[in-house]
């Protein structure tokens, strides 16, 4: 990922340490506190080594946010800008450098909806489509579109919450904790975000039966 104005050139500027002090074959095994620890005491490469391993996943919820692959691209930049400052602040908790980034990634996006919602002027309906339901739905394409156009017309937090619990796999708990939420308000969230997903998809004459856990 390119990061504009860098701030990992600011570092390299000022950092003594030698950027290959992380050997290729030893980067997975690093795990993101030790990491962290690094970064905290200004190591480019372990900073650049935690922006590689988690951009793509962040990336992936951003997109599924925001529908935006520039808005996404900033919220994932805003999200290392901030671990890199935050860096000798950070303290590991039970959900990690992944809970605290995706919190970050999650409030990035909530800001960015509030921000640049618009009021929109009412436009015609499209015609009807006179198409039978099985010439029009067969292609699967067809479907994955329309069960995206449902998940933009969720509210945020739902919408939220099933990105992470279904696109990402976390776990209730995780889901949890990156939200603010306790378990038993994430599990009525993620209750009500699939009922209405539901009937959204139902409204677009999608059976939910062959659509998985989401339905």
């Amino acid at each position: 990922m390119t990061f504009h104005g860098d701030i990992r050139s600011e570092a390299v500027a000022g950092d003594d340490a030698p950027l290959s002090a992380f050997e290729p074959v030893h980067r997975d095994a690093l795990d993101d506190t030790a990491l962290m620890g690094e970064v905290a005491r200004g190591t480019v490469e372990a900073f650049a080594i935690l922006v590689e391993r988690h951009s793509p996943a962040l990336y992936r919820v951003a997109m599924r946010m925001l529908s935006d692959p520039a808005e996404a691209e900033d919220v994932v930049q805003d999200c290392f800008t901030r671990l890199w400052q935050n860096a000798a602040r950070w303290q590991p908790s039970g959900a990690g450098l992944v809970g605290w980034l995706h919190r970050v990634a999650m409030n990035l996006c909530f800001d960015r909806k509030r921000r640049f919602r618009v009021v929109t002027v009412e436009t015609l309906p499209d015609p009807a489509d006179e198409t039978p339901l099985a010439d029009r739905m067969i292609e699967a394409g067809e479907a994955a579109l329309a069960v995206n156009e449902a998940l933009r017309d969720l509210p945020e937090r739902y919408r939220a919450a099933l990105t992470l619990c279904y696109y990402e796999g976390f776990s209730n708990a995780l889901a949890a904790q990156v939200l603010d939420l306790n378990i038993k308000a994430m599990e009525s969230l993620l209750f009500r975000a699939r009922r209405q997903m539901r009937g959204l998809l139902e409204a677009r004459d999608i059976s939910c039966g062959d659509l998985g856990a989401i339905a």
